[in-house]
């Protein structure tokens, strides 16, 4: 089996799954098992997508035809490369524990058939993005990723939270959307293909403008950074959290917020030219990682601080890619990718089954949940460390491949490099001392208290032990979270080696973070003593009120200018038109009342009038 013959089957797999399952979602239980079973027969393939990958630096690409739009030529390519075959298999680990867990997570939900195959259409659409050679491709995937999120964060529709959650990650995914289609058809229209070799070779000349090139990189960009959830689009994310946790689990470990590295990784040539493009990236995602670590830190729940963690993570993924030089390539940034989808979605399952035993995932509520099982403890543990980036943990060898990136691009004239090296040792010791506070908490001495109504876990069928396959995919996570570094051995991922020297930094300002928060948590959560009043914990849960300053910044003045638009239109646009038909109707009116009124005699008198005229005129004409 060829490279290219396993990327059209995980491209296509997931989507007959999700044809499949939407057709049999009457029954929930088969529907979910159905889909579950083809996301087993993905991953399998994606392990065999690991031998057969072509060899580092080699792209394999092949087109089914080409079509000709205009000047445009589409030659809808797929391909595979080592670095995309690693992604894959690690989308397609992701979607199987997270369908494994939602059989049993949402077992008595009444549209467990239409959120199965939600999430085969996802991860469909992920695989897409992975394996598109052809930006017409990469858009389709981009933009059936962002309804899917739609429909899987409001999945819990009868609550109005999760619906204003799901059109909020909507509306402000589609506005930076915009600018990624913009980004798109400029590439595309200035190569005169959508074929990404095409698209490349033409933006990486000597011909082009390099202030276009730089335009249409950072139109890309800013649609990546919305559908990422980077500064200043964060604050969608962690609303997303309204949706169920398998959902969450998804969507922040292995699609959507994502989706973005792989696409910049696939225009890499280009953006390494785009100066102003990767300072715009810099920027952004140095504000965001501190930003966003600092926010993790002050959440009363401990889900949304996973939420905040996953937006400084993706962050920090993306810095690599706005500080990485064209001889260390996208790699660090793919490889940090791989390792944050493996340990964020070990902890978005674990918390899911601790919410089941505590009846929330507020950190009150969890405080001891940890303890109900070993399994629970450990890998709990181990994400926590790889989230904090320890060493030896695939999250810290990740980590550290971006860390060096960075230095490189700092040490190197131009770019981002010192910016975003600083926001990284910095987000170091936050991330440490939020991992810290996320331990403390949940294996803290037992107090579970009854579950509530707002509670984000299923009810009293769920009370106790998961099934054997849901802990086997939580033990399989554990593991690789522990030992997936050894995918450096294989030479998927093309990287230059870590530093012992800045290893030893960043374990030092680690275990700074860690003892910060060791220190603070006294008697209680820590969060009290970086948080120490009401307000500034009500502004951390708020997220800085951005949701207020998107409501009085943009959502205000567009719906007052759509007042405005809307009273012009109605009252001076159409006003002509109604005027005209006002006056046609009353000239109407008149007419048809003198008409009813003439009396026969008054007929008779007009038509003697007429011929008197008429004749006259005769004897005049002939004289």
């Amino acid at each position: 089996m060829s490279a290219l013959t396993v990327s059209y089957l995980l491209v296509g797999l997931p989507v007959l799954a999700a044809v499949l399952t939407l057709g049999v979602r009457r029954s929930p239980r088969l529907a979910a098992g159905l889909a579950t079973a083809i996301a087993l027969v993905s991953l399998a393939l994606s392990v065999v997508g690991l031998f057969v990958a072509p060899v580092r630096g080699q792209v394999v690409s092949q087109s089914r035809g080409t079509l000709q739009v205009g000047e445009i030529e589409m030659p809808l390519q797929l391909g595979a490369s080592p670095a995309t075959a690693a992604v894959a298999a690690v989308v397609a680990l992701v979607a199987a524990a997270v369908l494994v867990f939602t059989r049993w997570y949402l077992a008595d939900d009444d549209r467990l058939g239409q959120f199965a195959a939600t999430v085969a259409l996802f991860t469909g659409a992920m695989m897409l993005v992975v394996h598109a050679r052809d930006l017409v491709l990469t858009l389709i995937g981009w933009e059936v990723m962002g309804w899917c999120s739609y429909l899987l964060i409001g999945h819990w529709s009868r609550k109005e939270s999760a619906r204003r959650a799901a059109h909020k990650a909507f509306i402000v995914t589609r506005v930076a959307d915009i600018g990624f289609v913009l980004g798109i058809v400029g590439l595309s229209a200035g190569a005169g293909s959508t074929g990404l070799e095409a698209v490349v070779a033409h933006w990486t000349s000597s011909s082009v403008s390099p202030w276009l090139r730089s335009l249409l990189l950072a139109l890309v960009i800013i649609g990546v950074l919305g559908k990422s959830a980077q500064f200043p689009f964060q604050d969608w994310l962690p609303d997303a959290m309204e949706g169920p946790t398998p959902a969450s689990a998804l969507i922040h470990a292995a699609t959507m917020v994502a989706a973005g590295t792989v696409v910049l990784a696939q225009l890499f040539p280009v953006l390494v030219h785009a100066d102003g493009a990767r300072w715009l990236l810099g920027a952004a995602t140095a504000v965001t990682m501190v930003g966003a670590a600092v926010l993790a830190l002050g959440q009363s729940d401990l889900k949304r601080l996973l939420a905040w963690s996953t937006v400084s993570q993706v962050a920090i993924m993306l810095s690599a890619l706005a500080t990485a030089t064209a001889e260390i390539g996208p790699d660090p940034a793919l490889f940090h990718l791989w390792a944050h989808a493996i340990f964020k979605s070990l902890l978005f399952l674990t918390i899911g089954w601790l919410s089941v035993v505590a009846g929330s995932t507020l950190a009150v509520a969890l405080r001891g949940a940890g303890n109900v099982h070993q399994l629970a403890r450990v890998a709990w543990l181990f994400g926590l460390l790889a989230l904090a980036g320890a060493p030896f943990v695939v999250g810290g060898l990740s980590k550290e491949e971006v860390v060096v990136t960075a230095y490189e691009g700092a040490i190197t004239s131009g770019g981002p490099g010192v910016l975003v090296l600083a926001a990284l040792l910095i987000t170091v010791v936050l991330t440490a001392a939020y991992s810290t506070r996320a331990h403390l908490v949940v294996t803290a001495p037992l107090e579970l208290v009854p579950a509530s109504e707002d509670a984000d876990a299923p009810r009293d069928h769920h009370a106790g032990m998961p099934p054997a396959p849901v802990l086997g995919a939580l033990a399989a996570l554990t593991v690789l979270t522990v030992i997936g570094g050894l995918v450096l051995v294989t030479g998927l991922f093309d990287l230059h080696g870590a530093s012992l020297v800045w290893m030893a930094l960043t374990l030092l300002l680690i275990l700074i973070g860690v003892g910060v928060a060791y220190l603070a948590r006294g008697s209680d959560d820590p969060r009290s003593s970086f948080f120490r009043t009401a307000r500034q914990r009500a502004l951390a849960d708020a997220g800085l009120g951005f949701d207020t300053a998107y409501r009085t910044v943009v959502v205000r003045p567009v719906l007052g200018l759509a007042r405005v638009v809307a009273f012009l239109d109605r009252e001076v646009v159409d006003g002509y038109v109604r005027g005209a038909a006002a006056t046609a109707g009353i000239a109407g009116w008149l007419t048809q009342r003198g008409h009813r009124r003439e009396a026969p005699s008054a007929g008779v008198g007009l038509v003697a009038l007429g011929l008197i005229v008429a004749g006259g005129t005769a004897v005049l004409t002939w004289r």
